[in-house]
């Protein structure tokens, strides 16, 4: 990118990722591997994007607003365990919390800015950012999670850690044979087994793409145009995706409640921290801090000196 874009991290996710995968321990016997993979990913993110600034965004205990429309979101859903080759690591959700919670320390001694809102997701966050706070910058979104697809654009791409791969408008095209604009139309109808959000029987992306034209030439295909067409063309094609489709017509619309990432599963008071901490943030620079921090938790493994190189330009425009 020819101008430096902002990189917004979806934290959980891109920790989670090194969590599960990297066995590294401290010299106290802690393990370690989700803070130093995520510290690590980070710098190597900077060097191949070179960003004007870091966003971090946080979840804060899920959204009560979507488990209000439909109460078995993500229910049930467990943070993902270590990958058990390494069956002599401790394995134990204070292990995984205490990771994060040095993350959190280690990313306030640079200039990172970190966003925690209570009773909020990670992904309306991100949302809300790159379509209202920084809707006319360049955007780096990091994560694996195929929810934020709907955000691309111009200038908006996504980084899957899983894939290593900039994920853009036309990927999602070529992949799933829709207008990126339609990504989350479509969804409403496929559903999302990962967050527990039953879709329309027999709807997936290549039967969409192929059924419901529209979803791949028009831009903002809305889900009441989705039922419409289908319903107009079960006058002449006696298809049961077509049937079904307009059969469960609330479901999808339900659905476009919950996977929609704009303000309506935001209140006020969380727009209102949002902006507040954007507005407030300052950024700060301790290398001698987060030595000290390595030092307190044993960890020899990660370089303070390089990582702060790679993150001096953050915050500045040239």
């Amino acid at each position: 990118m020819s101008v430096r874009p902002v990189l917004l991290i979806d934290g959980l996710n891109v920790f989670t990722r090194h969590f599960v995968v990297n066995p590294t321990m401290s010299e106290q016997g802690n393990h370690v591997g989700g803070f130093v993979g995520f510290l690590k990913s980070l710098r190597l993110l900077c060097e191949k994007t070179d960003p004007s600034q870091v966003i971090v965004a946080w979840e804060g205990g899920g959204s009560a607003r979507r488990r209000a429309i439909y109460p078995e979101y993500k229910h049930g859903r467990r943070p993902q365990k270590l990958n058990r080759f390494y069956s002599d690591i401790p394995d134990t959700y204070h292990n995984r919390d205490n990771q994060v919670s040095l993350i959190i320390e280690a990313l306030r001694h640079v200039p990172v800015m970190q966003l925690y809102v209570s009773d909020c997701e990670a992904d309306d966050v991100i949302g809300y950012l790159t379509k209202n706070v920084l809707r006319d910058q360049k955007c780096v979104i990091v994560s694996s999670d195929k929810d934020l697809y709907q955000l691309l654009s111009d200038n908006v791409i996504q980084w899957s850690p899983g894939q290593k791969l900039f994920i853009t408008s036309k990927h999602v095209k070529e992949k799933f044979g829709v207008h990126h604009s339609n990504f989350c139309t479509a969804r409403c109808f496929t559903g999302d087994s990962s967050d527990g959000i039953p879709g329309v029987p027999r709807a997936g992306f290549k039967s969409l793409a192929k059924r419901i034209e529209i979803l791949q030439n028009k831009e903002d295909v809305s889900v009441e145009e989705v039922v419409s067409y289908a319903a107009a063309q079960l006058e002449t094609k006696k298809l049961l995706l077509y049937s079904n489709i307009v059969e469960h017509e609330a479901l999808a619309k339900r659905n476009w409640k919950i996977m929609y990432l704009d303000t309506s599963n935001l209140a006020a008071e969380q727009i209102e921290k949002i902006n507040y901490a954007v507005n407030t943030f300052e950024p700060q620079r301790n290398k001698i801090e987060l030595m000290r921090m390595m030092l307190r938790e044993g960890i020899q493994n990660f370089d303070v000196d390089s990582f702060f190189m790679t993150i001096k330009t953050l915050g500045q425009n040239s």
